[in-house]
């Protein structure tokens, strides 16, 4: 039986039922440094592999995802609650992102050749720089190691992945999955490790960079630890991603979409919409439709095909969620649906919308990681986008206008984020750069950007 006073161990929790699904043991400092090390002498020899072997066995990480996914898919909807639908979206995602890495990825690590001004030759090699460190959240179990982790090891560097300790199984079965699939064996080491051993491993000499995946806090800390020990970071934190509904919107499309984009992965995305922002001659015809799509979402077990929303991961988390929309009320929200925990087992969470949003309330300003949804009543199209770039956050966004060439306009020149969706909504795509700008980090990941990010990129210079 299990301590769960014992600061060494931890369970895992199925957020549908409350009940422990495993309990872990965390690692300490000499077993963790032990793990840096055995990458770090996989990685001397990985380095000097080709490209052309890199892709191999990053192309049968595709094949080998595909052929354990369904136990994957259980596993994550088991460990963060997410609609077993979306888990299996999850998965074909990451078989997406190591065949475009195997492929397309493989061409941005290619010799480059340029002609000297003194009648030299030049080239631009990508070396690889060692080890990389990554930490991990918990709302994407699998994708978020994946992308990093697949550029990584293309780029011919080795990889640790501290993930969130409440999907620690994901963790474990990925590296077995990589290991299936050919990768060199302790090339890829997971540290099942508290904050304090994390931050030994940062300072570590064996680990060259850091990518952070998580809130604007997390980010500042890993920032400093890094800067500290001059090693290169790429954060991807926090947002309250604003979808701007401008007056010549399709208010049905904008309704609907919009409704997706704040449940999806049960309102827990870093790039889910969350604020609405609305020209006010929209705002009436928007509102009563997107309440409506809100209101229609069924709440349930995950596991089931038609249910619309699962729980919070955690119930410190769903406690954190409904502690925010408590102080919007009482700084002048108005709950317009949902906005009460119900009273079943697990950590669920309604679908809920908050009308009358203004600066002051934690809906306005800060990142309400579930599915709450604030609208906000912008004067004009003008107004919407000075509302929108009125954040700390930017990270994602969308524009809804029956205009595309204004739209586009306005996501080129006057959006301040670095993801936008024109009349619709996405989470990733391999071949697109993904990142964000204040205090949603730094750094780019996907589209050839993420092979590069922790290389070294050789200047070699030879004379006639």
């Amino acid at each position: 039986m299990s301590n769960t006073n014992d600061k060494t161990n931890f369970e895992t929790i199925n957020p549908a039922t409350g009940e422990t699904i495993e309990t872990h043991k965390y690692m300490d400092s000499k077993e963790a440094a032990s793990k840096v090390k055995d990458a770090h002498n996989a990685f001397l020899k990985w380095k000097l592999t080709s490209l052309d072997e890199r892709a191999k066995i990053i192309k049968s990480i595709g094949k080998t995802l595909e052929k354990n996914k369904d136990a994957y898919a259980k596993l994550m909807t088991q460990e963060m609650g997410k609609l077993i639908s979306q888990s299996y979206e999850e998965i074909e995602l990451c078989i997406g992102i190591c065949d475009y890495t195997a492929t397309e990825g493989l061409k941005h690590l290619q010799d480059e050749y340029r002609p000297l001004y003194d009648g030299g030759k030049g080239t631009i090699h990508y070396s690889p720089i060692g080890v990389i460190y990554g930490i991990q959240p918990w709302n994407f179990p699998l994708y978020q190691p994946i992308r990093y982790s697949i550029a990584n090891l293309m780029a011919g560097n080795g990889v640790l992945l501290k993930h969130a300790k409440n999907v620690t199984g994901s963790a474990i079965k990925l590296k077995e999955i990589y290991e299936e699939a050919g990768l060199p064996k302790d090339l890829f080491q997971v540290l099942v490790i508290n904050h304090d051993v994390s931050d030994e491993i940062i300072a570590n000499d064996a680990v060259r960079g850091v990518t952070l995946t998580g809130s604007s806090g997390a980010g500042k800390h890993v920032a400093i630890k890094s800067a500290e020990v001059l090693k290169k970071t790429v954060l991807e934190l926090g947002s309250n991603d604003a979808y701007v509904v401008l007056d010549d919107a399709d208010i049905d499309l904008a309704a609907e979409v919009c409704a997706k984009a704040r449940i999806y992965n049960n309102g827990q995305t870093c790039v889910a919409a969350k604020r609405f922002i609305v020209a006010d001659s929209a705002y009436d015809a928007f509102k009563e439709k997107f309440v409506s799509h809100m209101k229609a979402m069924e709440l349930g077990d995950p596991t089931n095909s038609d249910t619309d929303l699962g729980p919070i991961a955690r119930k410190d988390l769903r406690e954190e969620l409904h502690d925010k929309v408590t102080k919007s009320v009482e700084n002048g929200a108005k709950v317009l649906c949902g906005g009460e925990i119900p009273n079943t087992k697990g950590y669920f969470y309604p679908s809920t919308v908050l009308d009358n949003v203004k600066p002051g309330q934690p809906a306005y300003s800060d990142e309400l990681f579930g599915p709450v949804a604030s609208l906000i009543k912008a004067k004009d199209n003008e107004d919407a986008m000075r509302i929108a770039n009125d954040s700390k956050f930017g990270l994602g966004g969308g524009i809804f206008s029956k205009n595309e060439e204004k739209a586009l306009e306005l996501a080129k020149n006057h959006f301040d984020t670095g993801m936008i969706h024109i009349n619709s909504y996405g989470l990733a795509y391999p071949n697109m750069p993904f990142g964000g700008v204040k205090d949603s980090g730094y750094g780019r990941e996907h589209g050839g950007f993420g092979v590069r990010e922790f290389t070294n990129a050789k200047a070699i210079t030879q004379q006639k």
